[in-house]
């Protein structure tokens, strides 16, 4: 759910570039601001939920999580961040060409393409973290690490987020 949700953002990122909210997020200080702000937020959020819970990665049994949960999860996690929408808007516009059509279907026909291989390799990415979970599982020492670094890249990603300047 959570790879599906990441693919959604990216889509929805795609959308926001294709129709051009992307560059007025980007030419508006205000609006800039105000996206990067709630990535950072969040973020940073997240990394102190880390950080102080000492359990993000954890091999007890939990409570499960809904669907909903966890899609709305990995959706927030990507549309919150502007770094995948600035990605799109600058990785994106190399491969349109306005005489091969529409630019804005091009548009959204690469962020699909993205959007789809995203969902799939975050997908495979979580087949194969069960796997390497058992591994980690009989080493504490890696587990503590993995949770104070998981605390540390969150924080360290909300203050990048909040160091991305407005370029124009």
């Amino acid at each position: 759910m959570s790879a599906c949700a990441a693919g959604l953002g990216i889509m929805l990122h795609s959308v926001a570039a294709a129709l051009g909210l992307t560059l007025l997020i980007q030419a508006s200080p205000a609006a800039f601001w105000a996206v990067k702000l709630a990535g950072a937020a969040y973020l940073l959020y997240l990394g102190y939920k880390a950080l102080s819970s000492h359990g993000l990665i954890s091999f007890q049994p939990a409570a499960q999580q809904s669907l909903r949960s966890i899609f709305a999860s990995g959706l927030l996690s990507t549309i919150l961040n502007p770094k995948p929408g600035l990605f799109v808007l600058a990785f994106i516009p190399q491969f349109v060409s306005a005489e091969r059509g529409s630019v804005t279907v091009q548009m959204l026909a690469y962020g699909a393409i993205f959007a789809v291989l995203t969902a799939a390799i975050f997908a495979l990415m979580g087949c194969y973290a069960a796997k390497l979970s058992d591994w980690i599982a009989q080493r504490p020492r890696a587990t503590k690490g993995l949770n104070v670094g998981a605390g540390v890249a969150f924080v360290a990603s909300g203050i990048s987020i909040l160091a991305l300047g407005n370029r124009r």
